[in-house]
C-alpha cells in the first residue's frame, strides 16, 4: 500500500493520479490531494508546502518517500512502466532525480505549454475549473 500526496491543481499531477487509479484494480493506492480541505487535519505529519516541491508518499510502514521514489513505487504497485526501475540504479539514479526536481519546480509552465493549463483551482477527471 502507498498513499501518495500530490498536486490536485497541477493538470500533469491531477492526470498521472488518474492513470494511475484506473490501473489500481488491487487498491494499492491512496491519493491525497495536499490542497484538500481537511489535509492537514488528516495528515498532520506531511507538510503541504515541501509535499507541494516534491512529491510525497507513505509507505504501510510509514515511511515518507519522495519524488521518483514515490512515481516508480506508484507505477510498479500497479503493475505498468516497469521500465521505470531504470531510473532508481545508481548513476540513473542521481541524473534522473536531478531531472524530477527541475520538472517538479516548473510543472506549471510545462503544464501550460503542453496543455494549455497553467494551475487549476481543483483537476478532475473531466479537467480543470479554472
Amino acid at each position: 500500500m502507498l498513499t501518495i500526496f500530490y498536486d490536485g491543481k497541477c493538470p500533469l499531477c491531477a492526470a498521472e493520479m488518474k492513470s494511475l487509479a484506473q490501473f489500481d484494480t488491487n487498491n494499492r493506492l491512496i491519493l491525497e490531494d495536499i490542497h484538500a480541505n481537511d489535509f492537514q487535519q488528516r495528515f498532520p505529519h506531511i507538510d503541504p508546502i515541501a509535499a507541494d516541491q516534491v512529491l510525497h508518499g507513505q509507505l504501510d510502514d510509514g515511511r515518507i518517500i519522495k519524488g521518483l521514489d514515490v512515481t516508480c513505487s506508484a507505477w510498479k504497485l500497479v503493475n505498468k512502466h516497469q521500465w521505470l526501475t531504470l531510473l532508481r540504479w545508481p548513476v540513473m539514479r542521481f541524473f534522473a532525480d536531478k531531472a524530477y526536481l527541475f520538472f517538479a519546480r516548473y510543472r506549471h509552465p510545462i503544464a501550460a505549454f503542453v496543455g494549455g493549463k497553467k494551475r487549476c483551482k481543483t483537476c478532475h477527471k473531466d479537467g480543470c475549473d479554472l
